[in-house]
């Protein structure tokens, strides 16, 4: 990766959640920490998803989620990374998805999965220190 590219992180609302308050938040913090954030809006399908993040050429894909629908639509964003060859970019995630479900998540390649509450200097570090590219 050049060293003086910015970070390209797709921030994106997958499914038919509408609500979008926490991801424009956590995009907010992302660009002033130096980072370049395309945001894709509400309603993204995964194959959407994954489209743009190519076009884009992003290195971190945040999936912000709250409709209960992360087991069906996160690893599908998963297999359709697989399906293209993408194996170099962070998959984070965020929003409400219950605690049993996080192992299973992560297990299908999601690095990290951020709850309520969490500090946006934590998200922004833990990008940082876990970039694939």
């Amino acid at each position: 990766m050049n060293i003086n590219r910015k970070i390209r992180v797709l921030a994106t609302k997958p499914g038919l959640d509408g609500h979008d308050r926490g991801i424009k938040v956590i995009a907010n913090a992302l660009m002033d920490a130096g980072m370049e954030v395309i945001y894709t809006g509400l309603r993204q399908s995964p194959e959407q998803i994954i489209e743009s993040s190519i076009q884009e050429d992003v290195d971190v894909i945040a999936l912000s989620i709250l409709s209960g629908a992360h087991d069906f639509l996160l690893p599908r964003v998963m297999e359709l990374l697989e399906e293209k060859g993408v194996r170099d970019v962070l998959v984070i995630a965020g929003g409400i998805i219950p605690e049993e479900d996080l192992a299973g998540l992560k297990k299908i390649g999601i690095a990290e999965i951020f709850g309520p509450g969490t500090y946006t200097d934590d998200i922004i570090t833990f990008i940082k220190s876990n970039l694939k590219r």
